[in-house]
C-alpha cells in the first residue's frame, strides 16, 4: 500500500480508512490478530480485512456494515492526528495550483506539522519530484518520518529537524517551489531563495494574521521577489432542502373572472376573487448558506523568484 500507488487487495500492514458515513470515518493499520471495535461490532483483521479488495463492504460482529476505503491524501486529511493545527483541501488545492506543481518538481517545505499539506505535494511531484520538509520540533519530525515509511512514500520525502529561519532547508538552488507555514515566515525568506533555483521559482507563505502578511511582503519585495499577491479563500456551504410551497390557482381564478361580471361596489361580491383562488402544493429544491461555517483560515502569500 503506498499513498502514491494505489493497490486493490488490503494487505497486512496497510493503513486502510473504515468508513461508516460522510461525517464518521478514521484511519486503522491493518495487522494480523488485532480488531477494531465500531458501533456496529468488531472488525477482525484477519478475517475481514486482509486479503479483500479496497472498496469492500464489510460486516461486523452486530450485523452493521462499514466500508474499507484506500487511503488519499484528501481522507488522510480529514482523520489524520492532529499534532498541529492543519490545511484542509480547500486551501491544499490553491496551493498546489499556484505553486505550478507537477510530477517532478521539487518542493521545500516547513514546517511539516501533522503532515496533511506535505501528502499533498508528495502526490503531486510523484513519482519523480521529491519534497524536502523543516520540522522544527524533534517529536513531530521524528513522528514524519514514521508515518512517511508506513505510507510508502519515505523514498520522495526528506524530514529535516532544525530551525528553518536560522539554518534554511539544507539544499540549495534546485527547489522548484517553497512553502511557508511558520509563525515569522519572513525570517526563512532569505533561506527560500537560496533554495529555488536560479530563475521563475514560485514561493507561498501561509499565515492566519495580516501582520505577518504585511511583514512577509516587505521581506519578499527586499528579496527581489516580484508578482507578489495574497489571496483568502473561503468556502461557503449551502444546505439544499425539498420545500413545499402553496400557491394559488391563478389560471383558473382568471378563468372565473373573465366569464362573471364583476361589481365592486356590489357588498356580495367583495372578497370574491380570494375565496375563488384554488390553493395547491408545489415542491422545489432551494439552497440557503449555513447559518454558522467555517470562515478565515489564513491568509495565502504567493510570489515569484526574479
Amino acid at each position: 500500500m503506498s499513498f502514491v500507488e494505489y493497490g486493490d487487495t488490503i494487505k497486512d500492514g496497510d493503513t486502510a480508512i473504515v468508513f461508516l458515513g460522510h461525517e464518521s470515518m478514521f484511519p486503522v493499520k491493518v495487522q494480523h490478530g488485532t480488531v477494531t471495535q465500531t458501533k456496529y461490532g468488531v472488525i477482525r483483521h484477519s478475517m475481514d480485512l486482509i486479503g479483500k479488495k479496497y472498496g469492500s463492504r464489510v460486516t461486523c460482529s452486530k450485523g452493521g456494515w462499514v466500508f474499507i476505503l484506500h487511503p488519499t491524501p484528501e481522507l488522510w486529511t480529514m482523520n489524520l492526528p492532529h499534532r498541529t493545527q492543519i490545511l484542509y483541501s480547500t486551501d491544499i488545492s490553491i496551493i498546489t495550483m499556484m505553486l505550478e506543481l507537477k510530477p517532478g518538481s521539487i518542493v521545500c517545505e516547513s514546517g511539516t506539522g501533522s503532515g496533511s499539506l506535505s501528502h499533498a505535494l508528495i502526490r503531486t511531484v510523484a513519482p519523480t519530484g521529491h519534497l524536502y520538509t523543516v520540522e522544527f520540533h524533534q517529536q513531530r519530525a521524528e513522528k514524519a518520518r514514521e508515518e512517511f515509511r508506513e505510507h510508502g512514500v519515505e523514498h520522495l520525502v526528506t524530514v529535516t529537524n532544525q530551525d528553518v529561519c536560522k539554518n534554511g532547508f539544507g539544499v540549495s538552488n534546485i527547489a522548484d517551489a517553497v512553502f511557508l507555514d511558520i509563525p515569522s515566515p519572513w525570517e526563512a525568506i532569505g533561506h527560500a531563495k537560496s533554495a529555488l533555483k536560479a530563475e521563475g521559482g514560485r514561493i507561498c507563505s501561509f499565515s492566519p494574521c495580516i501582520e505577518q502578511v504585511q511583514r512577509t511582503c516587505l521581506a519578499m519585495e527586499e528579496y527581489g521577489f516580484t508578482e507578489i499577491n495574497t489571496l483568502e479563500i473561503l468556502l461557503r456551504v449551502y444546505n439544499v432542502r425539498t420545500i413545499n410551497l402553496q400557491i394559488p390557482d391563478l389560471g383558473k381564478a382568471a378563468e372565473d373572472n373573465s366569464s362573471t361580471a364583476f361589481d365592486s361596489s356590489n357588498p356580495s361580491n367583495q372578497g370574491s376573487p380570494c375565496t375563488n383562488l384554488q390553493q395547491g402544493t408545489v415542491q422545489f429544491k432551494s439552497g440557503v448558506p449555513l447559518r454558522e461555517m467555517v470562515g478565515h483560515t489564513g491568509y495565502l502569500t504567493f510570489a515569484t523568484k526574479s
